[in-house]
């Protein structure tokens, strides 16, 4: 690496670190400034709201902003180079514009590497602290509303919940059915179901099991009997911003768990895992498409070529926010609407690149 590379990449670097660090700092304040109010009434101890909420808010934030303040910061650096006639020094002394954008490509992958491992482990480790806290201190009490909720747990099983109290864990209105060629071949049926925390089993009340293999159906009753289900009680706990709490391989394989069960609400995890895949991408691809648009020196000066690179990051986000939420509704394949907005983005840095003059 010569040291043109390495001067290019310090300054890409240092813009960059900056950039996040003066936005996240800003946000905190923001956010500390809305949520005092739910601190002090819910009376959140200091050293929580430091070490367990915004010790973790800090990964989070960085790395949720992270592709777009790679782009204002390729934008910022290159505009100031362009303007001091920087870049025009280089490419006059032979160097050809390909070979100039080698240190952004550079340090664009230093940072989507470093994106990939944030929101794949650590961001989601950080927020299995985050996230309780907020539902703890920030958000109002959960009470699981939900009625009439069929779960498959089993490949020929199915549980059935009228109500469940998540405040008690019981359910009421119990039943399982075993299900065999589109045939009910036992039913259990109870009037309610409670969670034993200290031996991690079910305890089934006032129960009563009917047979219907053979030519003479049978049924039992019982009082109590415990048993153990693929069946917990998070699955009835708040599932605001689950998806954010877990890391890569356990994203994965609460997907095949979800569809297991052959459950609703698939999408938002699918597109979770597909985002995280498709974020270091867009890190390169909005790095690229910021060194072009602010590379050569413009009349309108540093100014027009920043207020460019915040217009074009505007609809980034409109585009990313909209193609997101028609996938969360059914209207788009999640594989898709994660990956259209680098597609799209992609073209136009191709465009930009064959068409703008250097």
């Amino acid at each position: 690496m010569k040291i043109l590379d390495l001067y290019i990449l310090k300054k890409f670097l240092k813009t960059y670190v900056f950039a996040v660090f003066l936005i996240v700092l800003i946000v905190m304040v923001i956010d500390y400034t809305e949520k005092i109010d739910d601190f002090i009434r819910k009376q959140a101890p200091l050293n929580e709201i430091l070490f367990d909420y915004y010790l973790n808010f800090i990964p989070y934030w960085a790395n949720y902003i992270s592709p777009l303040m790679v782009f204002i910061a390729t934008v910022f650096f290159t505009a100031n180079l362009a303007a001091k006639t920087e870049i025009i020094a280089i490419l006059s002394s032979g160097v050809s514009f390909t070979r100039l954008m080698r240190p952004y490509l550079i340090g664009s992958s230093i940072v989507a590497v470093g994106t990939f491992i944030m929101i794949g482990w650590i961001v989601p480790n950080a927020n299995k602290i985050r996230v309780p806290f907020e539902h703890k201190y920030i958000n109002n009490t959960y009470f699981f509303d939900k009625r009439d909720v069929h779960i498959k747990i089993a490949p020929e099983i199915y549980a059935y919940i009228e109500s469940y109290d998540n405040s008690t864990n019981t359910g009421y209105r119990f039943s399982l059915e075993r299900i065999s060629n589109n045939e009910i071949k036992e039913k259990l049926m109870s009037d309610h179901i409670t969670w034993d925390s200290v031996r991690k089993k079910w305890t089934i009340h006032d129960y009563r099991i009917r047979t219907l293999v053979g030519k003479k159906p049978g049924i039992v009753f019982g009082s109590r009997i415990d048993t153990t289900l693929n069946l917990y009680p998070k699955d009835f706990q708040n599932k605001h911003l689950l998806h954010e709490t877990f890391t890569l391989p356990e994203l994965e394989r609460h997907i095949q768990l979800v569809r297991s069960r052959g459950a609703d609400g698939i999408e938002i995890f699918l597109i979770e895992k597909y985002l995280r895949f498709a974020n270091p991408f867009s890190v390169i691809i909005l790095t690229i498409i910021g060194f072009l648009v602010s590379a050569r020196k413009s009349r309108g000066g540093v100014g027009f070529q920043i207020a460019l690179g915040f217009s074009l990051a505007f609809v980034y986000i409109l585009f990313f926010m909209m193609s997101k939420g028609i996938a969360e509704g059914g209207g788009m394949p999640p594989l898709l609407a994660v990956w259209l907005p680098n597609i799209i983005f992609g073209g136009i840095g191709i465009g930009l690149y064959y068409t703008l003059p250097r």
